[in-house]
């Protein structure tokens, strides 16, 4: 008796011993051989050798009070052991770098892992205009060590520095140290609004000298910067028409 066909050739383990790399673009292995990784609660979905997972909520009681003050936040976990282990959230793509001495802001429900050597927090984003847009919260990665993020689809990262650049507020899901962000309030949007328009009237500004990066979608509705999706009208916008 035989099974026959491409199925266990084509979707074989990456047999790649580096400590972050993608089984495929919507799959991440993990080695840890490397040491304890922190991952989003809930993205495991397969191991091999011996693992334990310790729920560690927001991460301390700091940023258990960050978490419940803002809304945003992302619950994580501690992942120790031998061995190999599989991460994926909602079939999304997965994108990998590496951090050296560096610090990103990404969206928290962008967030799949990152090595235990990164220090993470909730911090408020500053920019101009975020008083009229509310509260505006992303999470720190800082340190030396690898990330995974997720994304709807595949993003592009734009430079920063070559011209002005702006993205919707669902479809950023990251920056780099040296970005500065603000908020466009665009007045012909809301007036487009009113009439029943695009209703594109709030937009994130970027400045300084790195990158950021975009999905091709409108889909981060939760973490980082948004509102939850049963706000009034939804992430920022239902900030400024409260």
């Amino acid at each position: 008796m035989a099974i026959h066909g491409k199925l266990f050739n084509e979707h074989a383990e990456n047999q790649s011993t580096d400590p972050f790399v993608q089984q495929n673009k919507k799959l991440l292995k993990v080695s840890m051989a490397y040491g304890p990784v922190w991952a989003k609660t809930g993205s495991m979905v397969a191991y091999q050798g011996s693992i334990s997972f310790k729920n560690r909520g927001s991460g301390g009681l700091n940023k258990m009070l960050k978490s419940a003050v803002t809304g945003e936040g992302v619950d994580m976990m501690e992942c120790t052991g031998e061995g190999e282990l599989f991460l994926g959230q909602d079939a999304a793509d997965i994108q990998v770098f590496y951090l050296e001495n560096d610090t990103i802001s990404v969206n928290g429900n962008s967030v799949l892992a990152f090595s235990a050597s990164i220090e993470w927090d909730i911090h408020r984003v500053q920019a101009r205009g975020g008083m009229m847009a509310g509260g505006l919260y992303n999470v720190s990665l800082r340190g030396t060590g690898y990330v995974a993020v997720t994304t709807h689809g595949e993003p592009v990262a734009l430079d920063v520095a070559s011209a002005p650049t702006f993205g919707d507020a669902q479809a950023v899901v990251l920056w780099t140290s040296g970005v500065q962000m603000d908020i466009k309030i665009d007045a012909g949007g809301l007036k487009s609004l009113v009439r029943g328009g695009t209703g594109e009237m709030v937009q994130m500004a970027f400045r300084g000298q790195g990158y950021v990066l975009i999905q091709p979608s409108e889909g981060v509705v939760t973490g980082g910067h948004q509102e939850s999706s049963g706000s009034k009208g939804g992430g920022l916008l239902g900030n400024l028409m409260e």
